[in-house]
């Protein structure tokens, strides 16, 4: 997780919303992460979709079950979606999202094998995302 709050502050230095993700397989990191919505002016350009494609890249194949994706905010619908689709094997986030994370819809969302570890370093991953919100409204 110390990796993607790496990711997260790269995109709070170039003023993205700082959500970082990573995806290891067999304990390497195969993809890095963040948001980069506002540089790429596309609402689908989160840190976990910027990452499941870089991961599939590397692997040469779209599914990612042998995989773990290790992000500081719960994962929106739509990045479950994705997740879901590319069968990833385990997600494990940080701070719980409580306005637009999956799990206020359901957890059936994500593929059936999934397995979820959640409020991994929450204080941390919470932190920077209320410090960048914080700012913008002063």
């Amino acid at each position: 997780m110390k990796e993607a709050l790496k990711e997260a502050q790269k995109a709070n230095e170039v003023d993205e919303v700082p959500v970082g993700a990573i995806i290891v397989a067999d304990n390497k990191i195969i993809a890095r992460a963040h948001n980069l919505t506002e540089r790429l002016t596309d609402v689908t350009a989160h840190a976990e979709m910027q990452a499941i494609t870089s991961a599939a890249n590397f692997i040469g194949g779209k599914y990612l079950m042998d995989c773990v994706l290790y992000v500081t905010l719960e994962p929106c619908v739509m990045c479950a979606g994705a997740l879901c689709w590319s069968q990833i094997g385990k997600i494990v986030y940080g701070a719980s999202d409580p306005k637009k994370g999956f799990s206020l819809l359901s957890e059936n969302i994500l593929h059936p094998k999934t397995q979820v570890l959640k409020g991994i370093l929450a204080g941390e991953c919470e932190a920077i995302v209320k410090d960048f919100f914080m700012k913008k409204r002063k």
